[in-house]
């Protein structure tokens, strides 16, 4: 049994993890057999958004607490997670991976990635440990890999072109495939960054998955 860590980014897709994603990630790992426990960091959002409006709100929400949304409240904090314990390693997408994982959503190919959770992602790299990164999360890859990291987010220039600044080598793909970096055991795939739908984005994570699996 493979044991996958996954980390997610809050609970919704304007300002969190995206609910379909995070979902289809732990059904498609489910039903492989994957043993599975999710991360978050314990911080504050950068922001709220009301999702029924798209409008900001004037609070203030924890990525993890709202993160425990999506896996019924069996989630730890991002801080403690070991490449050791597990085989692989799964980043669903949604802005929170652009806004709480990272500030890609703000400074593009300027961007930082979290302290906790880019001392968890570089854990895994430095191990030679099976990836997968979904949507816009895999724009954090060069920042965990550095020079030469090859990954997708499907086809937007603008973010292609950001991912390629850093160091890493941006590939096109469609929303029903996948893109691997063979060496560094990388797998990434656009889903909501082109699916039209719920199954779109499905076909692409389940293969995903499976990949990830694979490789572990």
């Amino acid at each position: 049994m493979k044991k996958v860590a996954v980390i997610l980014s809050g609970c919704g897709v304007f300002d969190g993890a995206e609910i379909h994603e995070s979902v289809l990630t732990l059904l498609a790992l489910a039903q492989a057999g994957a043993q599975v426990q999710c991360f978050a960091p314990n911080v504050d959002q950068h922001h709220v958004i009301n999702h029924l409006t798209g409008e900001e709100m004037a609070e203030r929400r924890n990525v993890l607490v709202e993160a425990a949304r999506i896996c019924r409240g069996e989630i730890k904090d991002v801080k403690g997670l070991k490449a050791a314990d597990f085989d692989a390693l799964i980043l669903p997408g949604g802005f929170g991976a652009a806004k709480n994982l990272s500030d890609f959503a703000f400074k593009g190919a300027e961007c930082q990635v979290q302290p906790d959770v880019l001392a968890a992602c570089q854990d895994f790299a430095q191990a030679g440990k099976a990836a997968g990164y979904i949507c816009i999360a895999p724009a954090i890859l060069p920042r965990v890999y550095g020079q030469g990291v090859e990954g997708t987010i499907g086809t937007d220039q603008a973010t292609a072109g950001a991912f390629d600044a850093m160091g890493g080598v941006h590939q096109a793909c469609p929303v029903d495939q996948f893109r691997v970096d063979e060496a560094r055991k990388v797998v990434s795939t656009p889903a909501y960054m082109l699916a039209g739908n719920i199954l779109e984005a499905k076909s692409g994570i389940d293969k995903l998955v499976e990949e990830v699996l694979r490789l572990a």
